[in-house]
């Protein structure tokens, strides 16, 4: 099997994780309550975040690593629809290109260009094709990453090491050829962690690790390159609504509708707090506000955004 092979059949079983393995089975039962029939309830549909209708990135550079998809995408889309010129990449050729199209069709600046983080080579290249696209770079949202969840043991060497590479490792590459073109003029860097960094479950010491591997290197980071008026800050979210889950849950073809009630019955077991899992944008949308100039002091900083699900671990 050759490399690309090989991650194009990793990349179905190796997702960010977002719902962990047990809690498939009592979503997939809440699922089975409603194959009988059962009326669909209101108030499963999350609540949409609007546009913020202002023009904070009018001008600005950025790069989205992971934008093809969730997050990412959404943030991509934002970026793009506050004025910013945005690059985005990610591994899916087809999906990259559809967020790209998407951005365009909006009237936007929107460049995919595919970029394996794991690669030290394509990341040189992502960010030398920016600079040499737009001349300069303000804004990076390094949002790539992958999880496997197996108990310690049972992790390989190679699979242990591509989590890491991913998560951690690819975000250091990232950063590694993004920060030369900011010491000059400065810049901003949000860094997507996750709440399994504060706390976390049985299967994902690799996916934790990582995790809070990340918040280490942006505090470390953050005082290495404040002097230079590089802000760089920790993004921490909770379980979000993305396609992943659904890939993972084994429930790509259920409607919209049934598995808006699924997740919502999940959540409400599952999420202390706001019981209920958040949406790709409302995450975007705070990694915006992370990356623009509205708050100029904060560097070095983990942002939680979870509805509450790490309030009640302490």
């Amino acid at each position: 099997m050759t490399e690309m092979q090989h991650s194009t059949a990793a990349s179905r079983v190796k997702r960010r994780h977002l719902v962990g393995g047990a809690a498939f089975g009592m979503l997939a039962s809440a699922v089975a309550g409603l194959a009988g029939g059962m009326a669909l309830g209101q108030g499963a549909t999350l609540p949409q975040q609007k546009p913020s209708g202002r023009r904070r990135f009018s001008e600005k550079v950025i790069i989205v690593t992971g934008g093809t998809s969730g997050i990412g995408r959404a943030a991509a889309l934002m970026f793009a629809a506050e004025g910013g010129n945005v690059v985005l990449c990610g591994r899916n050729v087809e999906r990259g290109t559809q967020v790209e199209d998407e951005i365009k069709a909006a009237g936007g600046i929107g460049t995919f260009i595919r970029a394996d983080v794991r690669n030290e080579t394509d990341v040189k290249a992502l960010v030398d094709k920016t600079i040499a696209r737009h001349g300069h770079l303000d804004v990076a949202f390094n949002n790539a990453g992958i999880s496997i969840e197996k108990p310690l043991h049972q992790y390989s060497a190679a699979e242990f090491d591509d989590v890491l590479n991913t998560d951690l490792r690819g975000v250091f590459l990232s950063m590694k050829y993004q920060i030369p073109h900011m010491l000059e003029k400065g810049g901003s860097i949000v860094v997507t962690s996750s709440s399994n960094a504060i706390a976390t479950a049985a299967n994902r010491s690799a996916y934790s690790a990582a995790k809070r591997g990340l918040v280490g290197m942006v505090q470390a980071a953050a005082l290495e390159y404040a002097r230079y008026g590089i802000r760089i800050n920790t993004l921490i979210p909770g379980t979000t609504d993305t396609p992943f889950i659904r890939r993972l849950a084994g429930m790509e073809n259920l409607p919209d509708a049934a598995w808006h009630i699924a997740i919502a019955q999940w959540a409400k077991s599952h999420v202390p707090g706001m019981q209920r899992v958040a949406t790709a944008e409302e995450i975007a949308a705070f990694a915006l506000v992370l990356a623009s100039d509205d708050h100029p002091y904060t560097t070095g900083g983990q942002f939680v955004i979870d509805g509450g699900k790490t309030a009640q671990a302490g």
